[in-house]
């Protein structure tokens, strides 16, 4: 609270960007977590909470209306608000400088979410994800495969989590020298094993080889590695890097496997560029999305020299090629960029939904987010600029990941169990820090910080909503679904992801799309089928309910049928068959009381005679059982029998 130079502000204007005239008025209020707009006109209250955490810019800037403050978010939304007070403007701006900026740990608002959730739940949200269970599905350990205790107090690799599977065949000696000849000593280990064939995916860091530099004890890694795969004889080792990266890489010590030390290895590079080329090719991408009336040609030529799209071609294309190669040829693959934490992230996870079904369901999401990049040490606080730091660092390299698997969903509209909507919210959780899942660089970190005593777990809170992620087009048992899946990456075949990017623009485009469609129309069916099952329940009520009628017949006049209430007022079916037939009231009622008779006494089990089966309402003007000619009837039966 004491970075907040002015709490309020009033009459402040909230522009509109798309069309002006519908800008509104209101109240600003600055809080420790967020920023409120209050709306204040036609006696309506609106309002507008924004997350600090999620603010990545903001800045002074002219308008028509005048100079206005421009709130940039991580989510991609864009505010502009008009501050009557010049010193009022620059107190605002001030303030969310630095409350959108924290500079320890601390500060971030998972720290201060606290709902009413006691401790032992609060560790079962964190133990709905277990990775332990995630490996034992895929069948390990087994025979190739052994889990090492290597990196358990994180003495190798301080980046790698304490629990590494490594092929059975491998030894400490092996794996410690190995891990001296990778950049940060992240040797090989495994990601993904496909349990068919013994094909697997793993994943290191470049080695250090230099110009000329080797090490018996990596050459050593990877034929254990290529070892534990009994149906190949060959290795493929997969470069993400572009070729010229590589080689200057070279120049400082670093760079890529030589195939003349290595043993029946194939070495492929991918051409997927550095974090620095994304972060600018976003950014460029984004200047097209916040333009407030572009034609048709310009928005598509902005798009294009961006250069977006062709960076999610390019990781896609190195997942198909990896999919290709555990799927088709059943060989195993090591992947790796420079550190082994961007990159390395994006191909292993994206082959991996490639490859596995499982991944493609709501929960097998979430468990490979938390083991490709989560507990491999994806840089979350650099990359998504959760503290105040170096801004040659962030990149959106999470956001590409999603976006590959949004590309995916659109060309298998039925191979996932998750919507757009799901993506969506995990793109929106990584950035707001309201959940304990993406601060920290790595698992070390997260123990140091005590993230599953002090914060929650996103996984747990998306299981619990997950209706609201369901895809309706969703197949369990299709062939599309089970199989592995095989993408065109043709250029003609990537779309602009307007759901992420421009989610916040009203009337820029159409707001309704096909899973929308399919989801109201899936609501409205349970509804539908909600109120058939009351109805069931409702006539089954009423076909056990017993009629009770009271009769009273004087002087042999005929009498009349008096429903209470009146059937007038009647407008359920309850009304009408809760009405019972009593005597006139212009008689008085005998003080023995009248005899009660039971449908089955009026002929009543089947149907009316004239009456709708359908409503239960009998046709009034349908000759009455107690009518004169009835009563007639009667008597001459009774002298007869006489």
């Amino acid at each position: 609270m004491e970075h907040i130079r002015l709490p309020k502000v009033e009459h402040v204007k909230l522009l509109d960007r798309v069309s002006p005239k519908k800008s509104r008025v209101g109240t600003l209020y600055l809080t420790a977590t967020h920023s409120i707009f209050v709306e204040s006109e036609d006696g309506v209250r609106n309002e507008t909470w924004v997350l600090h955490s999620l603010v990545c810019g903001v800045e002074k800037q002219a308008s028509a209306s005048g100079v206005s403050l421009v709130l940039h978010c991580k989510n991609f939304q864009l505010l502009q608000f008009v501050i009557p007070e010049e010193k009022d403007l620059q107190d605002i701006l001030l303030s969310l400088q630095r409350l959108s900026q924290p500079e320890s740990f601390e500060e971030l608002y998972c720290f201060a979410y606290k709902p009413n959730v006691a401790a032992e739940e609060r560790q079962r949200e964190w133990d709905f994800v277990d990775l332990r269970s995630e490996y034992k599905r895929m069948g390990l350990p087994n025979a190739h495969w052994k889990l090492s205790p290597v990196n358990q107090h994180y003495k190798v690799s301080d980046t790698y989590p304490s629990e590494l599977f490594v092929p059975e065949s491998a030894t400490l000696p092996v794996i410690a020298g190995s891990s001296k000849f990778r950049s940060r000593g992240r040797f090989p280990t495994l990601s993904y094993y496909n349990r068919d064939n013994h094909a697997a995916v793993c994943r290191s860091s470049q080695p250090l080889s230099g110009f000329s530099a080797r090490c018996l004890e990596d050459e050593q890694m990877l034929g254990a590695v290529l070892r534990s795969n009994p149906r190949s004889d060959v290795l493929y080792v997969v470069d993400t890097r572009p070729k010229l990266n590589a080689i200057a890489n070279r120049a400082a010590g670093k760079g890529y496997e030589n195939e003349d030390n290595y043993s029946n290895i194939k070495f492929q590079f991918q051409g997927i560029e550095n974090i620095h080329v994304m972060r600018n090719s976003q950014q460029k991408m984004l200047e097209v999305c916040e333009l407030r009336t572009p034609s048709v040609s310009d928005f598509l030529l902005g798009l294009e020299s961006s250069g977006w799209l062709k960076h999610i071609k390019a990781v896609l294309d190195a997942a198909v090629f990896i999919a290709k190669a555990v799927s088709e040829e059943g060989v195993s693959v090591l992947v790796h960029c420079s550190d082994g934490w961007d990159r390395t992230s994006q191909v292993c996870s994206v082959a991996s939904v490639l490859l596995e079904p499982y991944y493609r369901t709501l929960k097998g999401f979430m468990v490979l987010i938390e083991k490709d990049w989560i507990s491999f040490g994806h840089k979350f606080m650099h990359r998504c600029n959760h503290l105040v730091g170096d801004q040659k660092e962030v990149s959106p390299i999470i956001d590409q990941f999603l976006e590959c698997v949004w590309q995916l969903t659109e060309q298998f509209p039925c191979a996932f169990e998750f919507n757009e909507r799901f993506l969506i919210t995990i793109h929106h959780h990584i950035y707001s820090c309201q959940f304990g899942n993406f601060i920290g660089n790595n698992q070390r970190e997260r123990q140091q910080l005590e993230i599953e005593k002090r914060t929650h777990s996103l996984w747990s809170y998306l299981w619990s909503n997950r209706a609201e992620f369901i895809n309706p087009l969703y197949r369990p048992n299709h062939s599309q679904t089970q199989g592995v899946l095989r993408p065109s990456t043709a250029p003609y075949c990537f779309k602009f992801w307007k759901g992420l990017y421009n989610r916040f623009d009203r009337g820029v485009h159409p707001r309704q799309s096909v899973e929308d469609c399919l989801r109201t129309i899936r609501e409205e069916t349970e509804q539908l089928e909600d109120q058939l099952s009351s109805h069931k329940q409702k006539i089954s009520k009423l076909e056990e309910q017993k009629w009770s009628i009271s009769v009273n017949i004087f002087d042999k006049s005929p009498t009349a049928w008096i429903f209470a209430p009146d059937l007038r007022l009647a407008n359920t079916p309850q009304d009408y068959t809760s009405c019972v037939l009593t005597s006139s009231p212009c008689q008085p009622r005998p003080a023995g009381g009248s005899p009660v008779l039971t449908p089955h006494d009026l002929n009543l089990t089947t149907s009316f005679n004239g009456s709708d089966p359908e409503s239960g309402i009998a046709d009034l003007s349908a000759p009455s059982p107690f009518s004169e000619e009835s009563t007639r009837d009667s008597d001459e039966a009774a002298n007869s029998a006489a």
